[in-house]
């Protein structure tokens, strides 16, 4: 029986700290029966002298040779065999695998030998587990190294020395650090001494290695360690394992990136927004710069043409980690048109996804001629993919890599063709909501009152902001309507909703409103004729092709207020709308409290009207609810803040309209606001006459002299033979039909206003007189002689009232 014996020393100056093996082999009677060259050249023994010689007398100074025989008869005993090995001076105890020698010899030098023996079925086994172990180091695909108790390394097979790029003899005696970056090998060993010192094994622990003849080159490895020991427990070193990792972890990483986009393109219904996510999206973890141009058409929420190709693109978005003034590139929200043969047209004409690996400022890409691919900043890798969605191109995505010293790849190309398909059915979502937006907002537009009229009872400013994000349009409006006797009418409404639905429920609101106003109601019967729209509205809905009901009108707050610049007084009515703000000329800012009636399509309750005196120059804010309900959806503090916004007097209309949508609107609000500013006039009683004619046959003549006398006062006229007419045609009929006092009341305003009113309800109206019929051609008379004329209820009694244009002024500045 045969055993073999390692010779191995770990002091590091002596000579087989170069870490090469002496074997020697012995037979059951100790003799040499092999010696290797190592052996021969340390010991200094050539094998020819060796051979068949007593191991004890080749190795064993005479000295101790009893002490060994001593321990050779007792391995024999034990039907064992026996070795040496030689370790540091000073060292004692037992050695290694079963060992049971002491220690009993010195072979001189700083180092000495122990003889060791164990039972022959250990022998055998320990024979085994070495070829095993020499097979693993030799086809194991996971990188394996031994480390001695400083780090050194003793022995690494093929997979390590890949992963470092050098061959397996060279490693031994090195370090880590003769290898890998020192940071990166300052960690593995960190770990290392860690697990010598603990005995703690290091499972699987991932990390970056980036090799010295490589430093730009980036790695990652999956790193196992555990500690060697004997069987005595003495620590000879630490066990490495090193498996390359990289392929997985940048799939992993481009998984990660492509989760991460996913949540973050198409959080918004914005193109623009969107292209910025998709771009913020690849930088830094797939590129170093990238930039987004969509379609000239596209970028404005039009649909694309088909085949995509020619015209402009419009830059719409750009991240780098370059910063912007050292940036090559074409600023955001320019227009730029790329030639027939550049990358960028023949990405778009194929739909096809470009790669440049490889470029320079000696090979510059069709369409990048003005780029500087030069200096530390230089780009050196490009990729160009299309963004297509149902068919149609969007426009494309530029990648470019400067600072990541690796070309792009297939896989990199891969990625960013996944990315774009992703990010594109957002930007084509959002160029659809768009689209369907900017119809909705132009249809809203042109239901709106372009221009507020010019009205001498009050100054107006007005503002109006459409809903940001997937709200769109809402239903929100707003107007000014003349009313006759000088008077005004201030409105305010919200249709609950939004989108083109809300915006033309809005619109037959408002023409229904100028109808109602022009009959001259009451507030409240204005409201309550509204209630009553709205609810024939909700009931005429129609199913949908699908036959499920569609968007329903669920209802509307509207405020209505009509101002008397002769009386001063406003009298307001609101269903289920925020209350007024009212500002004093002194900046006193105050809420009134007024009657809430329930929300227009409810029905049930009935609305009423409130009386307030107004001072001249006091000013009326109406607004919708989208104004005060801010993120917090705190009423109560939105209108405190109006209030303060409100709270200096004396500033332009218009510029107090727009402070108070700066303070209290966000860039893009969530719903829809309507802001209307009115500060009151008051007319003067110099332009106002007024006079109680009783019910007498005399009534129309003293009509016809009152208001010559007051005409020629105010110097019209040219208008007192024209006046005297509707004046006496209107005071008779009111004689004939009413009964009771008349009054008689001369407005010179931007018109001139003749008011007759009675204690009769009855109104009058035209009627088509027969060529025999005595009377009946009054009216028709004081239609023709006016501008419009017509009739307003009150309380009690009526209101018949003309009005008549003023005559021009002469041009030559006399008279």
């Amino acid at each position: 029986m045969t055993g073999s014996v390692t010779l191995i020393s770990e002091s590091p100056e002596d000579p087989f700290s170069q870490g090469r093996a002496v074997s020697v082999v012995l037979d059951t009677h100790g003799l040499i029966t092999g010696w290797s060259e190592r052996a021969e050249e340390l010991l200094g023994h050539s094998a020819a002298e060796v051979l068949g010689r007593p191991a004890i007398d080749v190795l064993v100074p005479p000295a101790d040779r009893a002490t060994v025989l001593e321990a050779v008869a007792a391995c024999v005993r034990d039907r064992g065999w026996f070795g040496v090995v030689p370790v540091r001076a000073g060292d004692g105890g037992t050695l290694g695998f079963g060992v049971r020698a002491r220690l009993v010899a010195r072979a001189g030098g700083e180092w000495e030998w122990y003889v060791v023996g164990a039972p022959a079925a250990e022998v055998v086994q320990w024979e085994i587990d070495r070829s095993v172990m020499d097979g693993l180091f030799r086809t194991s695909p996971i990188g394996l190294s031994v480390h001695d108790t400083d780090l050194r390394i003793l022995r690494v097979n093929r997979a390590v020395a890949h992963i470092g790029g050098i061959r397996p003899h060279q490693a031994r005696g090195f370090r880590i650090g003769d290898f890998l970056v020192r940071e990166d090998a300052d960690l593995i060993e960190d770990r290392l001494r860690k697990v010598l010192e603990t005995g703690t094994p290091l499972i699987f622990t991932e990390q970056s290695c980036r090799l010295l003849s490589a430093p730009a080159e980036e790695r990652y490895v999956a790193v196992s360690a555990f500690r060697m020991q004997d069987a005595t427990g003495r620590v000879q070193g630490v066990t490495l394992m090193v498996e390359d990792v990289t392929d997985r972890y940048r799939a992993q990483r481009r998984l990660a990136l492509l989760s991460a986009a996913g949540t973050a393109i198409g959080t918004t219904l914005d193109v623009a927004t969107t292209a910025d996510e998709l771009a913020a999206a690849a930088v830094p973890g797939l590129a170093d710069c990238a930039s987004v141009d969509l379609l000239e058409q596209v970028s404005r929420g039009e649909e694309p043409v088909a085949d995509g190709s020619g015209g402009a693109v419009r830059r719409t978005a750009l991240h780098s980690v370059i910063p912007k003034a050292d940036l090559p590139m074409f600023p955001v929200g320019s227009l730029n048109v790329f030639p027939g043969d550049s990358v960028q047209a023949r990405c778009l004409a194929t739909r096809r996804p470009v790669l440049e690996p490889y470029i320079d400022s000696s090979h510059v890409p069709k369409g990048y001629e003005h780029m500087d691919l030069s200096g530390h900043n230089g780009m050196h890798s490009l990729i160009v993919v299309p963004l297509t969605a149902r068919g149609l191109v969007l426009g494309f995505m530029s990648l470019w890599r400067s600072r990541l010293p690796e070309p792009f790849e297939e896989d990199d190309l891969t990625l960013a063709g996944e990315l774009a398909s992703r990010a594109a059915v957002s930007i084509d979502n959002a160029r659809r909501f768009t689209q369907q937006r900017r119809t909705a907002v132009a249809l809203q537009r042109r239901l709106l009152p372009r221009e507020l009229p010019v009205h001498p009872a009050v100054v107006v400013a007005h503002r109006y902001m459409p809903a940001g994000g997937a709200a769109g349009v809402g239903g929100d409006w707003f107007d000014v309507i003349p009313l006759s006797g000088a008077r005004v009418a201030l409105v305010v409404g919200d249709v609950v909703g939004h989108g083109i639905n809300a915006a033309a429920t809005m619109g037959r609101l408002r023409t229904a409103v100028h109808t109602l106003a022009d009959l001259d109601l009451e507030p409240d019967e204005v409201l309550s004729h509204l209630d009553d729209l709205v609810t024939r509205l909700a009931g005429e809905q129609e199913p949908d092709q699908e036959g499920t009901p569609g968007e329903q009108v669920v209802g509307a707050t509207c405020l209505y207020a009509v101002y008397d610049p002769v009386s001063r007084q406003c009298c307001i009515a609101r269903a289920g709308h925020p209350p007024p703000v009212l500002v004093t000329p002194q900046g006193q800012v105050s809420v009134p409290d007024l009657p809430v009636g329930p929300p227009l399509g409810l029905g049930g309750l009935p609305f009423e009207t409130a009386e307030l005196t107004l001072p001249e120059g006091s000013v009326v804010a109406l607004y919708t609810n989208g104004l005060i309900d801010g993120a917090r959806h705190d009423v109560d503090a939105g209108l405190a803040r109006l209030c303060r916004s409100l709270d200096r007097p004396g500033r332009p209309l218009d510029t107090m309209a727009q402070e108070i949508v700066d303070a209290l609107l966000p860039a893009r609000p969530a719903d829809d606001v309507a802001l209307l500013l009115a500060r009151t006039k008051t007319l003067s009683p110099r332009l106002v006459a007024t006079w109680e004619l009783s019910a007498e046959a005399t009534a129309p003549s003293r009509a016809r002299r009152l208001t010559a006398e007051q005409l020629t006062t105010w110097g019209l006229d040219e208008l007192v033979f024209t006046t005297e007419l509707i004046v006496s045609e209107l005071v008779t009929n009111a004689y004939r039909y009413a009964g009771g006092p008349v009054t008689l009341r001369l407005i010179h305003h931007h018109r001139l206003i003749c008011e007759v009113t009675d204690p009769s309800s009855t109104s009058p109206h035209l009627r088509r007189a027969r060529t025999t019929d005595e009377g009946g051609r009054g009216l028709l008379l004081v239609a023709q002689l006016t501008e419009r004329w017509g009739t307003r209820h009150a309380r009690e009694g009526k209101t018949v009232w003309t009005e008549q244009l003023l005559p021009d002024p002469p041009r030559d500045g006399t008279g």
